[in-house]
């Protein structure tokens, strides 16, 4: 088996994430620097440039927007 290691979504809380209004709901989003943080490090996996620190941040950051998606689809459906 192998152990992936991330960094903990909670760690992004305060300054990761935003709420959008979006068709008269809020939503959860990314704040631009966490986007960007986001495109940087998919672009540099892309190019087999990660670190293994920087792999970490990445699964933990994709896990963030995993957990986004469903709470956003919570959301929606509840409206």
């Amino acid at each position: 088996m192998i152990t992936q290691t991330m960094v903990q979504p909670s760690s992004w809380v305060e300054t990761g994430i935003q709420m959008a209004k979006v068709r008269d709901r809020y939503l959860f989003k990314f704040t631009i620097e966490l986007q960007a943080r986001l495109d940087e490090l998919n672009q540099r996996k892309k190019e087999a440039e990660l670190t293994l620190d920087e792999e970490a941040e990445l699964v933990g950051i994709l896990e963030l927007d995993r957990i986004f998606t469903l709470l956003n689809a919570k959301i929606i459906a509840e409206s």
